[in-house]
């Protein structure tokens, strides 16, 4: 029995030595972005490969106007600073969203991602709705709330989101649309860029049709309610 045992244990060190570096692994290539820019993304490369071409300028989040900030947080997730990487409500409202638009006969309409689950998406991973990736968005979310802090993960999304076709980050979309930097886009700018975000490569920022414009309208509102409420005091308090 002894011998038994003893057989098992050495089959299982080769598993937990690959599990241990895949953790180690984890670890290092968070930590490393935490001071590190990152050099491209999987999407980046992406479409480059697809023939798209690739703008691409990192900047300091102290060179990025404030209310790109407040835009975004009043665009996509306005508890940001309250939650821990992941929006349980908004989760929860749009699982039943999506549920009221598939019994009509309709497709998913609703995602619940935070701007954290975004982060780590467009960082570490690569595109897709598959299981095994959306479990390791989950993990490298953790990580990063854990290792970065909100203000380093908001600075890392403005950076790498895109904006247009071979668009990414603030910088690049704020030359692209209209024509200046990222420090000093006005509150409507900061709202039509946050406006085209959940479908970049669709809409105009820079000449909005009516759709983006009404979006655009009720972002840079909601971005007085941000400022009044302290809604992104994590980032820029």
């Amino acid at each position: 029995m002894s011998g038994l045992t003893g057989t098992v244990k050495k089959k299982g060190r080769p598993v937990l030595t690959v599990v241990l570096a895949l953790v180690v692994l984890l670890l290092v290539s968070v930590g490393i972005h935490r001071f590190v820019a990152p050099p491209t993304t999987f999407l980046m490369v992406s479409r480059v490969i697809e023939g798209e071409g690739l703008s691409y300028r990192w900047r300091s989040l102290d060179d990025i106007s404030p209310r790109l900030v407040e835009a975004v947080i009043a665009s996509e997730d306005s508890a940001f600073c309250a939650h821990r990487g992941f929006d349980i409500r908004a989760i929860e409202k749009a699982l039943k969203a999506n549920a009221r638009a598939e019994k009509r006969g309709g497709k998913r309409i609703r995602g619940g991602s935070t701007i954290s689950q975004q982060t780590a998406k467009n960082v570490f991973l690569w595109p897709g709705r598959d299981w095994i990736r959306k479990g390791l968005e989950a993990g490298y979310t953790v990580l990063i709330e854990t290792l970065w802090g909100k203000r380093r993960v908001m600075e890392v999304y403005l950076n790498v989101a895109e904006w247009a076709p071979g668009v990414y980050g603030a910088e690049a979309a704020a030359r692209h649309w209209f024509g200046k930097s990222a420090a000093d886009l006005s509150a409507r700018e900061a709202a039509r860029l946050a406006a085209i975000l959940p479908s970049p490569r669709r809409y105009n920022a820079g000449s909005p049709g009516p759709y983006v414009r009404r979006r655009a309208s009720r972002v840079q509102a909601a971005m007085g309610t941000v400022r009044n409420d302290g809604l992104a005091a994590c980032v820029l308090g």
